[in-house]
């Protein structure tokens, strides 16, 4: 057998297109189109990059996150595939084998599943199988979480489930910013990356650094894996990720109008966990909430709480408590919104928190 080295590889790659003029400067954007011109902006950058997906081309996604992508850069870099999810993951970790760095789009969350296979037992473990001699770069767009009155198979929040699987990255931003840079650094990132979109924030408009730089194209991300404090506060500590940052936001500003000082941390990467910069928080305020979408119960926040009771058990004034979905299949869209955490559920575990 033949191994083809990286530079013949890339001898076998199309011409990269003269890129449309990008926009600069910062922009107010929704997350869509922020994640729109991070992608843009890695299939312009690298001939290696291509989008993988059921109707992303023509019709630009059924969010239109792929939308005008098609058009610019061709059917063989933006590719329509089959209704088959487990054949555009397996496709994609062909392709990475060969050279490229595929981004595969799941339409909607509950779509993942049949794809599950091919996720846990081979894009995962290829890399540790091969003793670090193979790398996959692939990443798995999922627009995932609650909020949009969908009907079932399309509000499911399964991060823990890629979580607990070894050699996978699992990333959610919560604003449009961090789509930007985020998705950019997942394409350049060595391993696999699960990305997931929160679809109910993908309207929520927010400051994007379109001239922010680049991730080294073969280097790790600059800080994919960090958390980061996006309000300051000395009482308690409220930790989420993707969807429930916004949520958390806003208990922050009405538990302010009576006198209560609350610090968010939005985790960004729920896998690998960055500890570090949870507990310099808790250990400041000396209680936690943990809240995602997903059911509470078994859910990525029991993790985080674990952690935060190790490392923090003699500044801890409280029990660590977690706010989340019940542990029900996703209801109907008429009472969704009773299952998802909300102000009133987030204020309610604050004063219990502060009850102690």
């Amino acid at each position: 057998m033949t191994v083809t080295s990286d530079r013949a590889r890339l001898t076998e790659l199309p011409p990269a297109p003269a890129p449309a003029p990008f926009p600069t400067g910062t922009q107010r954007l929704p997350m869509a189109k922020a994640l729109n011109l991070g992608l843009r902006r890695a299939l312009a950058n690298d001939p290696r990059t291509l989008l993988m997906g059921e109707d992303i081309g023509r019709l630009g996604g059924v969010f239109r996150v792929t939308d005008g992508l098609f058009a610019e850069f061709g059917d063989d870099r933006v590719v329509d595939t089959p209704l088959a999810e487990s054949g555009i993951v397996g496709t994609a970790i062909g392709l990475a084998l060969r050279g490229y760095r595929p981004v595969c789009e799941i339409q909607f969350d509950g779509f993942v599943f049949p794809a599950f296979d091919q996720i846990t037992t081979q894009l995962s473990r290829m890399h540790y199988r091969s003793q670090g001699r193979l790398r996959l770069p692939v990443v798995i767009r999922i627009p995932y979480g609650g909020g949009i009155g969908a009907i079932e198979h399309h509000s499911e929040s399964p991060e823990v489930l890629f979580a607990h699987t070894p050699g996978l990255r699992v990333v959610s931003p919560s604003n449009a910013s961090d789509a930007f840079t985020m998705i950019q650094q997942a394409i350049a990132s060595p391993d696999p990356v699960i990305f997931l979109e929160p679809k109910g924030r993908y309207w929520e408009k927010g400051d994007v650094d379109l001239d922010a730089p680049l991730p080294a194209p073969h280097g790790s991300p600059s800080d994919l894996d960090h958390a980061r404090v996006v309000r300051a506060g000395t009482d308690v500590t409220i930790v989420a990720y993707g969807p429930t940052v916004a949520t958390a936001l806003k208990v922050a500003d009405a538990a302010a109008t009576e006198g209560t000082s609350i610090e968010v941390v939005d985790l960004r990467t729920i896998s690998p966990l960055d500890t570090a910069t949870v507990v310099a928080s808790v250990r400041r305020t000396g209680r936690c909430i943990v809240t995602h979408e997903a059911p509470v119960l078994y859910g990525s926040g029991a993790e985080v709480a674990a952690r935060i009771t190790e490392e923090c058990f003699y500044h801890l004034q409280a029990p660590v408590l977690r706010v989340g979905g019940f542990h029900t299949p996703y209801p109907v869209a008429k009472i969704e919104h009773d299952y998802l955490p909300g102000l009133d559920r987030l204020l309610d575990a604050v004063d219990r928190a502060l009850a102690f």
